[in-house]
C-alpha cells in the first residue's frame, strides 16, 4: 500500500492526462507553427531579389546605362512586333480588322510579292546595250504591272467582303484597310512585319 501526500498526484494519472491532452497540444503546436516545410536555402536565395544597382557616378556611366536600357526596350519591341503582340504594334497595325487583313494577304499567293524581283530584272535590262533585251524588259514590266493591278483588284474585293461579313458595324475605314492589304501584298513574305501567322492556302 502506497502512501500519497496531500497535493501530490499519482504519476499514472499524470501520464494518462498527458496522453489525453496530447492530441489538442499537437494541434495547437501545428496551428501555431508555419504549417509548411521550411524552404531550402538555394530556393530562398533564388526568390530573393538582389540589391538595386548603385547609382551612376559619372555622366558617361549614366549615358551608357541609358543606351543599354533603350537597346533592351527596342529589342523587346521588335520581338513583340514579330510575334504580332498588340501591345507592341504601331498604330497602323492594331485592331482586329487589320489582323484579319493581314491573314487574308498571308493566306494567298500575291502577284505583288514578285515586285522586287521584276523591278531588279527591269533595272538590269536597262544597262544592257541590246535594244531587243530592252524591248523585252519593257514588255515584261508592263505585263507585270497589268497583272499586279488585276490581282490588287481581286484582293481588294476579297478584303471588303470578308471585313463586312466579320465586322458588320461599319465603323472601320474600308479604303484604308484595302490599301493596307495591297501594300502588304507587295512585300516578300519573309520580310513582312508583323510576321505571317498562318500558312499559305489556309482558310481565313
Amino acid at each position: 500500500m502506497k502512501l500519497r501526500l496531500p497535493g501530490r498526484r499519482d504519476p499514472a494519472e499524470t501520464t494518462t492526462a498527458s496522453s489525453e491532452d496530447g492530441e489538442p497540444t499537437a494541434q495547437l503546436v501545428k496551428s501555431g507553427g508555419k504549417g509548411r516545410p521550411t524552404p531550402r536555402r538555394n530556393e530562398a536565395q533564388g526568390r530573393r531579389q538582389g540589391p538595386p544597382p548603385p547609382p551612376p557616378t559619372t555622366r558617361k556611366e549614366a549615358y551608357k546605362r541609358m543606351r543599354e536600357q533603350q537597346a533592351l526596350r527596342r529589342a523587346e519591341a521588335r520581338q513583340g512586333i514579330s510575334r504580332g503582340d498588340a501591345d507592341y504594334l504601331p498604330a497602323r497595325d492594331r485592331g482586329p480588322e487589320r489582323k484579319l487583313v493581314r491573314d487574308l494577304v498571308d493566306s494567298r499567293r500575291n502577284v505583288g510579292s514578285f515586285f522586287l524581283a521584276i523591278a531588279a530584272l527591269a533595272l538590269i535590262g536597262t544597262f544592257v546595250p541590246s535594244m531587243a533585251v530592252k524591248s523585252y524588259t519593257s514588255f515584261l514590266l508592263l505585263g507585270f504591272f497589268l497583272l499586279l493591278i488585276m490581282d490588287s483588284v481581286v484582293l481588294g474585293r476579297k478584303i471588303k467582303s470578308t471585313v463586312r461579313a466579320r465586322f458588320p458595324d461599319g465603323k472601320h475605314k474600308m479604303k484604308g484597310l484595302v490599301w493596307y492589304g495591297i501594300s502588304r501584298s507587295t512585300m516578300i513574305r519573309r520580310w513582312r512585319f508583323p510576321k505571317p501567322e498562318i500558312p499559305l492556302g489556309a482558310d481565313v
